[in-house]
């Protein structure tokens, strides 16, 4: 194909590009998320070995704080790596990011606790977090972009789904079976001394498979297009993306996109990123049979994931927010108490799978929402920020509900408080923004 042929024609990939693309797109994000769960799935016994309290409760608040530290970083990682997936490529930036974010997870498993080396700990573990944080940033930058980027319009809300909710389920669904392995291996308080290392070596899967994933992936046909136009000199060369997005023109559709994000975002982490913490210490259910029950949480968000995003692009994602902000304003709040309220395993396995679809559907639209509102040449950085930094607001919303709770008694009427304010920031969002359905040109 000549770079007459590309530059004129409509950007939509070949069967194989699109195929590959969609892989990419999806198990990077899992596997970015899969190291990220690994914190949430051993925050109880984490929250002792490094920010040990009488309190449960203000132990695990340190533990979601750190994971807000690694979510505050994201930003600066979708700035370096989303001006390097704007400017020379989203299949670049995607490798570097993936293999970095599973090598940090790693290191994790190495580290000594406070009652090995005292205050160093806990400072060298946080420092670790935020290297974490920035490579995190950068899957986002290209992970959120190629696969939309790769497929026909009509599939495109499918794609949202799948990839920034549907994977997200997925790396939950693999934490939660190495959760089940290593809780077997090391039942008990073996886990407490080995097992939570074992998780966090577990990073080193994602890196592998990230590297043989990424390698040979073709670039997306925009980003293709992009190139060719810039070569016949039919394109503007945009030097520096970020600094074109906080300008006057894009600023404020910068600043719009918070509300949704940030919604989704903290929904999120409220919901399934809660539940392994929930399952813990307000249900106390055995770490064996948790690990099965974030299982089927996992697979419920993935089916949430996938619908709701094919639902957006048949009625439009504009009043997709608006219902699943409805729904989840109503339902998260009962859901969290009712939970609490039972004993019985079967009882709580349906409540768990209902709190997990609810909160997945509440991202899952937002993807292909940003994309389309932001051209080619700004759309790995526009999408990058525009999600990562709701995100990081809404990465510490878990940390303020435990904050919140005297102790673990107090911990479902918090979350359901949270949960009902932080939706109805996110339909306040969903009733100002426009309809995108279409946009991406």
């Amino acid at each position: 194909m000549t770079v007459s042929d590309v530059a004129k024609a409509v950007p939509i990939g070949d069967s194989r590009q699109m195929r590959n693309a969609t892989i990419a797109s999806v198990l990077g994000w899992s596997l970015d998320l899969f190291d990220l769960f690994i914190l949430l799935y051993v925050a109880p016994v984490v929250g002792a070995l490094f920010f040990p309290s009488t309190n449960p409760a203000l132990s695990l608040a340190a533990v979601y704080a750190s994971f807000a530290v690694t979510l505050l970083m994201r930003p600066v990682g979708s700035a370096i790596f989303g001006h390097y997936a704007d400017v020379h490529g989203r299949k670049g930036a995607m490798l570097v990011a993936i293999v970095g974010v599973g090598l940090s997870t790693a290191v994790f498993g190495l580290l000594p606790t406070i009652q090995q080396v005292g205050i160093i700990a806990p400072i060298v573990f946080l420092i670790l977090r935020l290297v974490q944080g920035i490579f995190v940033g950068g899957v986002v930058a290209s992970t959120h972009t190629i696969g939309t980027e790769s497929v026909p319009e009509k599939w495109r809300g499918a794609m949202s789904g799948l990839v920034g909710s549907g994977g997200a389920g997925i790396g939950a669904l693999l934490a939660s079976i190495v959760f089940l392995i290593t809780s077997s291996v090391f039942p008990g308080e073996l886990f407490a001394q080995w097992g939570w290392r074992f998780m966090f070596f577990s990073g080193l899967i994602s890196s592998l498979l990230g590297w043989f994933i990424f390698k040979n992936l073709e670039e997306s046909p925009f980003f293709k297009q992009l190139q060719a136009q810039k070569a016949m000199n039919k394109a503007k060369v945009t030097l520096s993306p970020v600094k074109t997005l906080f300008s006057s023109e894009y600023r404020g559709i910068l600043l719009l996109n918070l509300l949704i994000t940030f919604g989704g975002g903290a929904g999120y982490y409220l919901t399934s990123g809660y539940l392994p913490s929930f399952l813990k210490v307000v249900n106390a259910i055995p770490n064996n049979i948790s690990s099965l029950i974030l299982m089927g949480a996992s697979v419920s968000g993935f089916i949430s994931a996938v619908l709701v995003g094919g639902l957006s692009e048949k009625i439009g994602r504009k009043t997709t927010f608006i219902l699943v902000g409805i729904c989840a304003a109503i339902a998260l709040p009962l859901l969290y108490l009712g939970m609490a309220k039972t004993t019985d395993v079967t009882q709580i396995t349906l409540y768990a799978l209902s709190i997990a679809f609810v909160g997945n559907a509440g991202i899952a639209p937002v993807l292909i929402f940003l994309n389309e509102r932001f051209p080619t040449p700004l759309r790995a950085s526009g999408t990058g920020l525009s999600w990562n930094i709701g995100f990081a607001l809404g990465g510490m919303m878990p940390t303020f509900v435990s904050l919140a709770s005297a102790g673990p008694a107090q911990i479902p009427m918090s979350l359901a408080i949270f949960a009902f304010v932080i939706f109805m920031i996110y339909l306040i969002g969903a009733f100002i923004v426009p309809e995108t359905k279409g946009n991406l040109r």
